[in-house]
């Protein structure tokens, strides 16, 4: 590619890999805020802020171990070029906007994932693809959300157990402040899955193109705006999902919301930690119906549950295709 094209092409492509990590922290804004907004601990306005907040500082906390799953462990590095980057990240953003339109709590993570195997397969065909890293990911997929209602449901459990000689207006007291201590945990978990997976594509295109040398790595500037980027699209917020995760699955009280936030929270950090790249709506959708469970099975309305489900289960081939019909469209340029 010409020098004088190669570098305005390099720019643009990382500033729309940043309006996905701002449509990520929009879309995703639900996962950190919805229980302590429905629980009334938080006005909607002050929550996102508080939730913006720990995404942005989450890199202090976790490595890069996402992001060098997304930029080497999905498909070859050496398969990445700026059309497969363009076609994953229009996949991905595509997808998001539609299920945020529709309120549909639907996962930008496994969005983008989705987006890589499209554009990576329609480029190269089956032998571009990690397989290891892929089902590694296809994996979480069951298991965040299985472990996040796990883990709510013995969390709720518990609580109830050690407070069930105290007073319901004493355990509401109690869990308001609590709450706020769960939901930083949680906003922190999700800047640290989530905008790492931007970090991993923003690094995987400068390494592709030759700006790291012979050494894939995550440059600090990428870190710190991909974290920006996130918070800023948090700060905007998504209130469509925010209604659906914080009311329409199951009523919730502080209590309730600060297991489910917890839950959803350990979840995240060990993930991260071991740099597996899973959907913080799965975790949160999984933790939040634990709670409910626990009350009792009715308390939860499976039917909105189930329309999330097969909304998971869509977005993997759903951004796939979307992000493979872009590469042949625009390969040719």
């Amino acid at each position: 590619m010409d020098a004088s094209l190669a570098f305005p092409l390099l720019v643009g492509l990382i500033v729309i890999a940043l309006a996905f990590d701002f449509l990520n922290g929009l879309h995703d804004a639900a996962n950190s805020i919805a229980t302590i907004v429905s629980t009334r601990v938080l006005r909607p306005q002050y929550a996102v802020g508080w939730a913006a907040f720990f995404n942005f500082i989450a890199f202090l906390f976790f490595g890069l171990h996402v992001a060098e799953t997304i930029g080497k462990g999905i498909i070859d590095a050496a398969v990445v070029d700026p059309h497969v980057i363009f076609a994953a990240l229009m996949g991905a953003i595509s997808w998001n906007l539609i299920t945020w339109h529709f309120g549909i709590p639907s996962s930008s993570s496994h969005a983008l994932i989705g987006g890589l195997v499209g554009a990576g397969v329609a480029k190269a065909g089956g032998g571009a693809i990690v397989w290891t890293g892929l089902l590694k990911t296809c994996a979480a997929i069951v298991m965040s959300p299985t472990v996040g209602f796990l883990l709510a449901l013995t969390l709720i459990l518990a609580v109830s157990w050690l407070f069930v000689r105290s007073s319901p207006f004493g355990v509401d007291r109690t869990f308001r402040v609590l709450q706020f201590v769960s939901a930083s945990m949680y906003s922190l978990g999700h800047g640290g899955n989530d905008a790492q997976k931007t970090m991993g594509i923003i690094a995987v295109l400068l390494y592709s193109q030759g700006q790291l040398g012979d050494t894939f790595y995550v440059p600090f500037w990428v870190v710190i705006t991909c974290q920006a980027a996130m918070a800023l699209g948090t700060l905007c917020g998504g209130w469509r999902i925010v209604h659906t995760m914080g009311s329409k699955i199951t009523r919730l009280n502080p209590m309730q919301g600060f297991c489910a936030e917890t839950g959803g929270a350990i979840t995240l950090f060990a993930a991260t930690w071991m740099g597996i790249p899973v959907s913080t709506t799965h975790t949160i959708t999984g933790a939040i119906i634990g709670v409910g469970a626990a009350r009792r099975a009715s308390a939860v309305r499976w039917g909105v549950a189930g329309n999330i489900v097969v909304a998971w289960v869509v977005t993997l081939p759903a951004t796939a295709i979307i992000s493979a019909l872009t590469y042949a469209a625009t390969s040719g340029f």
